[in-house]
């Protein structure tokens, strides 16, 4: 992952001006120092001690980008060396520790915030436009799709609820943004299916409760073969005046109908503008944007920890209701 947060600097110019990265830290130094050499990061640090590079370099920014268990340590250290910190997600492990997260980035006076990028893409926005400009009526329904058999070997194929955890918060997130609702409850039924090469919870299907009676249904699975959706899910977005569908990729369409007679009414096509601001469409790249724009304002970035936390407890309440069996509130 890191390799495409440096690669999403370096193909952008704006970045590139605004961001010099002054040192690379892995458990592994050969790791960093092929990431180096792959960019010509001729003058980067590299070590595998966290607080001895950051002691080094006095980097403004600590982009944190390891596994989620490690993730309070590396966050914990930057706020103590006067960084600002943007994590990959999911933002914690547990809820506990994105609230102590939140607490840490608050006594320190630094910004936390979280790398959601499938929010900075240009679909996301696009349908959230649309849905804030009621082009669907009021909002009734977020229904998602996400099937994709997915190789990665590594950490993914031995964690607890690997899906929930590691995938559908893209998803979860995404949604939420779109509706502009606060998540209230969910039910969740996880299993891990026949044929997994995963330890664990390959696939999930969850209901949740928005505010404003607003529905949001997740069917995922990272074991199924033969038909893959898009990675950003496929999508059906319903309305008072009508429904959306987006593949997750180049494919939109969205109806209203005409008339008010007949069973099944004649369905007539919607126009779906683009998105309000074309330079929030560039996934990581527009996260890191948004996140340097923030530490030079002094405004919130749109994914800070304190509202992306939110996110967080979707996920921790489908598992929790996975566990339990029963309707969760979040």
């Amino acid at each position: 992952m890191s390799r495409g947060w440096v690669k999403a600097i370096a193909a952008d110019p704006d970045l590139r001006s605004a961001i010099r990265i002054v040192g690379l830290v892995d458990v592994k130094p050969e790791t960093a120092l092929a990431l180096a050499a792959e960019f010509d990061l001729q003058d980067a640090v590299i070590g595998s001690d966290l607080d001895a590079v950051l002691a080094q370099t006095t980097p403004d920014i600590l982009f944190d980008v390891v596994v989620p268990a490690a993730r309070r340590d590396v966050v914990a250290t930057g706020f103590r060396h006067g960084c600002h910190v943007l994590s990959e997600k999911p933002m914690a492990a547990s809820l506990a520790a994105g609230r102590e997260l939140i607490r840490l980035a608050d006594e320190a006076g630094k910004l936390h915030a979280v790398v959601q990028n499938r929010r900075f893409i240009s679909g996301v926005r696009r349908i959230r436009r649309f849905v804030e400009e009621g082009g669907l009526g009021q909002l009734t329904g977020i229904h998602c799709d996400f099937f994709i058999g997915a190789h990665f070997g590594g950490f993914r194929e031995e964690m607890d609820h690997v899906l929930l955890l590691d995938m559908a918060i893209h998803t979860f997130d995404a949604a939420r943004f779109i509706a502009d609702r606060k998540p209230l409850a969910v039910y969740c039924h996880e299993e891990n299916p026949r044929g997994s090469w995963y330890r664990h919870g390959a696939a999930a299907t969850a209901i949740f409760e928005l505010s404003d009676d607003v529905t949001f249904t997740y069917r995922g699975s990272w074991c199924a073969e033969g038909a893959n959706t898009s990675w950003e899910s496929a999508w059906r977005v319903t309305g008072t005046r009508g429904t959306l569908l987006w593949d997750g990729a180049e494919s939109f369409r969205a109806n209203a109908v005409a008339g008010s007679e007949g069973l099944l009414r004649e369905p007539v096509p919607l126009e779906i503008p683009e998105p309000a601001d074309l330079r929030q469409t560039h996934g990581h790249a527009s996260v890191i944007a948004d996140f340097i724009a923030a530490i030079r304002s002094g405004k919130k970035p749109e994914t800070a920890s304190d509202d992306n936390i939110n996110s967080l407890a979707m996920v921790f309440a489908a598992i929790e209701s996975a566990r339990t069996r029963q309707r969760v509130t979040i």
